[in-house]
């Protein structure tokens, strides 16, 4: 498991369409591919991304806390927002942070709760993630390919309808990934899309993560 960046984040939500407009028109996103299932958004296809998945609602909260993107300059990133502040919906809590990128609202961090943050830390190294020094708050994580993953205090439960839908970090290739998570008896499923192909595993407090290999010729914009 050698993951190279975190790919994309995603959520099961009762209603897409606003949480798409409003981040397609104050957050510098597009629409990359949408589906009957589902919205991809993002600045860069081939850079960090939100997944919107359409569900039964109302969602639990469950393991997730915020994610948030990076930009160059928040005062800036903030003049394109109503009223300066980001209210997502449904629970999606989405944060901008000031930090170099040479791509604006790339993925710099997802926060996780975790009953003991300091070994669910520990878990996600022996997943390919890489061990990485406390946020600036002092929070345990784990980076890849420049972003993070946070693991914060509190009570990720054992939700039925979870809001989160999984983590996805990409993969050059996804079949030894697969090979090692069957030997782990961790497989949730295989899938194998028109632009990639992925295996979704259950990584530590039931949170899902996806490894996702593009295929020649991913053609996402």
């Amino acid at each position: 498991m050698r993951p190279k960046t975190l790919d994309h984040v995603a959520f099961w939500v009762a209603d897409r369409e606003p949480i798409v407009e409003l981040l397609t028109k104050h957050v510098g996103m597009h629409v990359i591919d949408e589906q009957d299932a589902f919205t991809l958004v993002g600045s860069d296809a081939r850079r960090g991304k939100l997944t919107l998945f359409t569900a039964e609602g109302p969602r639990q909260q469950g393991a997730f806390k915020h994610v948030a993107l990076r930009v160059s300059d928040l005062d800036r990133a903030k003049e394109d927002l109503p009223d300066g502040e980001l209210e997502v919906g449904e629970g999606v809590r989405v944060q901008l942070v000031e930090a170099p990128t040479d791509v604006d609202y790339d993925l710099d961090h997802v926060a996780l709760y975790s009953a003991d943050p300091q070994h669910t830390a520990h878990e996600y190294t022996e997943l390919g993630f890489n061990s990485a020094e406390p946020s600036s708050d002092g929070h345990p994580r784990v980076e890849i390919g420049g972003a993070y993953v946070e693991f914060h205090p509190g009570d990720p439960g054992d939700a039925e309808k979870p809001l989160l839908n999984h983590v996805a970090v990409l993969v050059d290739e996804v079949d030894p990934v697969i090979e090692e998570a069957e030997q782990r008896e961790i497989v949730d499923n295989v899938v194998d899309a028109a632009n990639t192909r992925a295996v979704f595993v259950w990584g530590p407090e039931r949170v899902r993560i996806e490894y996702v290999e593009h295929k020649p010729g991913f053609a996402l914009t």
